[in-house]
């Protein structure tokens, strides 16, 4: 029983860790955009991030989970060993969560999603041989490496040509954004609404359709467009701010619509991705309880509230680092640009959630600015940094597997 109770302490220490380290660096994933363009202050991401993520991890992150999430390893081969599987889960979240804090304090944005898989399956071959893990599987996030990136930075490049023809080439720019402003909006609210259906209010116990899901969206977007139309009507062209820039207006315009992208998208990254810190959790106290290995696992309140607080902590005290690097690093971005940028890694998204492929949103938005940022040409591209978060990404998975294999067999020599 003693050992029980230090096994589920050590899950909650360990889990509030790899949180800390979910809010440290994917956080970047919702704000960069609008911290780069100036649209909000890095201090005002943090405040707004802290309330959506908090909210989407609390609200919309429970219900039942997979013990071993993205199908890495069949947890049923542990049923014999179920303390195997205990050690295994305490290694993969302090090895995650190390990883996520050497990247986020170098300013690396990472996949935490990878950065637990590449855990899980380090201490499935340390416990059980190579032949434990599902490696076709791996080969697909391997292959979601190149795939999300390059579809988000085409979706999100036509999307801002499209605004420069529309709107910011046009001889009256404000007035070319009352007419096809309310489209982008619907774009906006649709992705977004999608995004956040598809990942988010199934963990509460409301499952819809994909028909139903594409209604729904369908019609929050009208009623975005609707809104904002009225709003962007009301609109008048700032003379003052517009000698210094000529497209001063519109952008607040941009600015605006990026914001409310924002938050969606903290409330949907809040909801989805806080399971990558109470999923091992959730199973360790699971089994510390029944001693026996199950396929999924319920999800207290607490443990709920443990990863928010996680999340939001980590966004407080490092997340800058990783919002300053997709924010304004890689490419100068205005509040056009990373509106752009945001719908396009919103639909990438909805795209991979209908395909199954285990994306992340970390990779999904840095292709997103990279898109729009090659609209002006390759000069506009930081290159070296560029160069440093592939180096990164690629380094995210193994760095994983080999720290909770060394976890695993520290933490079995002392506590098995």
């Amino acid at each position: 029983m003693e050992l029980a109770v230090l096994f589920v302490a050590l899950a909650a220490l360990f889990g509030l860790f790899m949180a800390w380290g979910i809010g440290a660096n994917d956080v970047a994933n919702a704000m960069a955009p609008a911290v780069g363009s100036k649209s909000i202050t890095i201090r005002q991401a943090v405040v707004i991030a802290a309330i959506f993520e908090f909210s989407g991890a609390v609200l919309a992150g429970g219900g039942v989970t997979s013990t071993i999430r993205r199908g890495i390893v069949d947890a049923g081969l542990f049923a014999g060993t179920p303390e195997l599987l205990i050690f295994g889960m305490l290694a993969s979240l302090l090895a995650a969560g190390t990883w996520l804090m050497i990247a986020s304090k170098y300013g690396w944005p990472v996949s935490t999603t990878h950065s637990i898989i590449g855990a899980v399956a380090g201490f499935a071959v340390a416990a059980l041989g190579m032949q434990a893990v599902h490696w076709p599987q791996i080969g697909r996030i391997v292959t979601s490496w190149f795939i999300s990136p390059v579809l988000a930075g085409v979706i999100a490049l036509m999307l801002f040509i499209s605004v420069q023809r529309l709107i910011l080439n046009h001889a009256d720019p404000l007035a070319a954004a009352r007419r096809y402003g309310p489209f982008y909006i619907f774009l906006s609210g649709f992705f977004i609404s999608l995004v956040t259906l598809l990942k988010g209010i199934s963990h509460i116990g409301v499952e819809l359709s994909s028909a139903q899901s594409l209604a729904l969206s369908t019609l929050i977007g009208g009623i975005m467009a609707f809104a904002g139309h009225l709003h962007i009507s009301r609109i008048r062209g700032d003379r003052v701010m517009e000698r210094d820039f000529q497209y001063a207006s519109v952008e607040k315009v941009f600015g605006v619509l990026m914001l409310v992208t924002a938050c969606a998208m903290a409330f949907a990254h809040g909801s989805n991705d806080v399971a990558n810190a109470v999923g091992p959790l959730a199973a360790v106290i699971s089994i510390s309880a029944s001693g026996e290995v199950g396929q999924q696992t319920v999800v207290s309140p607490w443990i709920l509230v443990l990863g928010g607080v996680g999340i939001v902590i980590g966004l407080a005290t490092y997340g800058h680092k990783v919002i300053r690097t997709v924010g304004s690093k890689i490419t100068h971005l205005t509040p056009s640009r990373g509106f752009c940028a945001g719908i396009a890694a919103a639909a990438t998204i909805v795209m991979a959630s209908g395909t199954g492929l285990p994306i992340s949103t970390t990779h999904t938005l840095v292709g997103a600015v990279l898109g729009v940022g090659l609209v002006r040409g390759m000069t506009a591209i930081n290159l070296r940094v560029v160069g440093t978060i592939f180096v990164s990404w690629f380094v995210t998975v193994p760095a994983g597997a080999a720290l909770s294999i060394v976890f695993f067999f520290v933490l079995r020599a002392i506590l098995g």
